[in-house]
């Protein structure tokens, strides 16, 4: 971004150019927000009602403090705040389950108190939620407009698109339809949830209303000018809500596969001796580290993330498991464990940059903020079940963080040797030499350790 104080150095959001009543920037390495003009009204509305107050308090908008630095579009600018910043910016398409139903429950909540400010959501965007110390919570300041009586919800059908329309598809179809949102960037549309919905969901009140009916009436008046002499009592505002939040509450995942969630539990994968040595090696040498931000790649439910937040680091708990990632979200919720973030991400297929010019959504790599990567029991389902060669393995490490603590399980293993038993071994370098010699042309490893009653080891490691 241009700025007139060549001095300074101003990087607007790839995120941030829809709105006109602002956009986010960094300065310096710091996120800031920059708020025009043609907002100022609002801002002093939401600040001085007492809504912005409320819900800071109640830790559903993130907070902010006056920035002293200049604007950088200063013809354009009313003031600058700078956000409490937020540790890692993940999406609805990482999201569990019971994540996106928290986040549009959050959302339903912070409208519900705003109407009270005589104020209301403006937009609803799963995008302006982020999880902030173990909790849902608005990052979108400028999201806020006075609330006109007789005034429809101007953000009910993108709550519908980015909220409500996923979640159902996870409950009747499949809990991994989550993954459309990185097709469908604002939200799923409205009539292509209509189709994919059995027709038994046409029963359920609150889906006819929202999902199907919504879908027709955006069909029929599709193109038409919108009837600005429809009035909407408050009541029937609120009501509207009130249902909304209904029908979210109500839909609840009730699958029977545990898919990998039951992993620790299963007898093939280690003694009870192993499984402590285990716990133990990753502790002395998350000890030797001292990490500030670990993530735990193939986390599973996070038995070593939560090691790794013992440890006093904040954790990213990484896996391609959608059942397993959302049992891990609501053991931490359960616990107000605040410092780890559960995330469903394929491995193989990281979430790419995408949205306009592929900058409105960064890829996984572009917010690689770790010092630590766990890689416990991760190796063979990369190099083994998806054919990728170690050292590509290496490099995908390399490139997260400086520290890695990783496990290398060999062919002699049973897990290994039930992975291979109906495929040809194409794998000659999958060996103890093979995968020292990949990982230390990019990695000095530094303690090489045998886990307890197996044939695998635990690896420290450093980037070169």
């Amino acid at each position: 971004m241009n700025s007139n104080h060549p001095e300074t150095d101003y990087q607007q959001s790839g995120a941030s150019f829809r709105d006109p009543s602002g956009f986010v920037f960094h300065h310096n390495q710091v996120l800031y927000r920059q708020i025009n003009q043609q907002y100022q009204d609002t801002y002093l509305q939401l600040m001085d009602s007492g809504l912005y107050d409320t819900l800071v308090e109640k830790q559903l908008l993130i907070q902010h403090v006056d920035a002293p630095i200049p604007a950088p579009a200063p013809d354009q600018a009313f003031k600058v705040i700078q956000p409490e910043p937020v540790a890692f910016i993940s999406y609805p398409y990482e999201w569990s389950f019971n994540q996106l139903k928290d986040a549009a429950l959050t959302t339903l909540k912070i409208q519900r108190i705003a109407v009270k400010y005589a104020m209301s959501l403006k937009d609803s965007s799963a995008y302006n939620i982020q999880f902030n110390r173990g909790r849902p919570v608005l990052i979108d300041t400028l999201s806020f407009e006075s609330y006109q009586v007789g005034k429809p919800w101007a953000a009910y059908r993108q709550f519908c698109q980015h909220f409500l329309a996923p979640i159902s598809l996870m409950v009747y179809r499949d809990i991994r339809l989550s993954e459309l949102l990185k097709s469908y960037i604002d939200g799923l549309p409205l009539d292509l949830a209509s189709r994919l919905l059995p027709l038994r969901t046409r029963l359920n009140l609150s889906l006819l209303l929202h999902i199907h009916l919504h879908a027709s009436s955006q069909k029929r008046y599709a193109g038409k000018k919108a009837d600005t002499r429809r009035s909407v009592s408050q009541s029937a505002f609120l009501g509207l809500i009130e249902s909304l939040q209904t029908a979210v509450k109500r839909l609840k995942y009730s699958g029977s596969d545990r898919g990998w969630a039951g992993y620790y539990q299963d007898e093939h994968s280690y003694s009870s001796s192993g499984l402590a040595h285990k716990q133990q090696l990753v502790q002395e040498f998350l000890a030797i580290i001292q990490p500030n931000t670990v993530w735990d790649l193939g986390a599973n439910t996070g038995l070593y993330s939560r090691l790794a937040c013992d440890a006093g680091a904040n954790t990213i708990a990484f896996d391609f498991d959608p059942v397993a990632v959302d049992l891990n979200y609501q053991n931490a919720k359960a616990k107000r464990e605040s410092t780890l973030l559960p995330l469903v991400q394929d491995l193989t297929n990281p979430s790419p940059a995408i949205g306009w010019q592929s900058k409105e959504r960064s890829s996984l790599f572009d917010r690689a903020n770790a010092d630590t990567i766990l890689a416990l029991a991760l190796v063979h389902h990369i190099a083994i079940a998806n054919n990728v060669p170690l050292d590509q393995v290496a490099t995908f490490f390399q490139r997260l963080a400086r520290w890695l603590i990783v496990e290398f399980i060999p062919k002699e293993d049973p897990q290994i040797q039930r992975l291979m038993v109906a495929r040809e071994d194409i794998f000659p370098e999958y060996t103890i030499e093979g995968f020292e010699s990949a990982f230390s042309r990019y990695f000095t490893i530094h303690r090489v350790e045998p886990v307890r009653e197996s044939f695998r080891r635990l690896y420290l490691m450093e980037r070169l």
